[in-house]
């Protein structure tokens, strides 16, 4: 009893420590960004201050155009997570319930592309948008999130699937129901925390890029990454507004990964990722 009791304090303290590491940094940029400039570079941190919106305000309207950054990054994101969810799921329905000679290898030449570094792939990249003339456009940042988030959605979904017992698939065909009728009301419904985790994952990856984003876009099609760079300059930091655009940057994930907690703490606990 002692020994469990020991072990349970052990776990709670790392939990703990893990939650601090955690919390403490995203709350102490969120407390920044409602401070002003003298707050903010005072040699003593402060708790305890006077809140201002001053930040936020030169942001939105301090001819920063963080609305067209804003805008980009929901487009580029949203458009590609919607794209690779999709294709993700028939891609990985197909390869679970399928049976051929090299399966295994394919799933994992399909994963092994998503290993390959970022600086490898933006050469080849930069190249074929140019001849496409994409660049400094919305879709070269899409094709380029699917290149490593379509990759990531069929291994992820051809795991939630494999899971699935096919008795229930093989009673529905049995019924009458032609192959696609069984993906779309049987496979489909069962498998929605898988879909729920895969999307939002392939959201945050796309929502947080900055190594794609400053390379292929141009001031019109820029994100908020590339905007919260450009705060950084030779001549100092402004760390108010940089505090608030990481707010304005962090907070639209958190929302969603609240709102969608339920679906996504079940998705990722389904079951374990193979390759079959």
């Amino acid at each position: 009893m002692k020994k469990n009791t020991g072990s349970k304090i052990i776990l709670y303290i790392l939990l703990l420590v893990v939650l601090l590491w955690t919390i403490v940094p995203i709350g102490w940029m969120l407390l920044s960004s409602f401070k002003s400039t003298t707050d903010v570079l005072s040699t003593t941190p402060l708790v305890v201050f006077k809140p201002t919106l001053a930040n936020y305000s030169s942001l939105f309207f301090g001819g920063n155009n963080l609305l067209s950054y804003m805008r980009s990054s929901v487009l580029a994101a949203g458009i590609s997570t919607i794209i690779a969810t999709t294709l993700g799921c028939f891609a990985g329905y197909g390869l679970a319930r399928s049976n051929f000679r090299g399966k295994r290898h394919l799933a994992f030449w399909i994963i092994s592309t998503r290993m390959a570094p970022i600086a490898a792939v933006i050469l080849p990249f930069f190249i074929g948008f140019t001849f496409l003339h994409l660049i400094n456009t919305i879709w070269a940042l899409i094709i380029a999130y699917l290149s490593f988030n379509l990759p990531f959605a069929i291994w992820i979904m051809n795991a939630f699937f494999a899971d699935l017992p096919p008795g229930i698939e093989e009673a529905a065909r049995v019924d009458g129901a032609t192959r696609f009728q069984t993906f779309w009301r049987i496979a489909l419904p069962l498998t929605a925390p898988g879909i729920v985790t895969t999307a939002i994952l392939c959201l945050v990856f796309a929502w947080n890029d900055y190594a794609f984003a400053v390379t292929f876009t141009g001031p019109g099609s820029q994100t908020l990454p590339v905007a919260a760079s450009q705060l950084i300059t030779q001549t100092g930091v402004n760390w108010g507004q940089l505090t608030a655009i990481g707010t304005v940057v962090a907070l639209p994930m958190v929302v969603v990964g609240l709102a969608v907690r339920r679906y996504l703490v079940r998705g990722l606990t389904l079951g374990a990722v193979t390759g079959e």
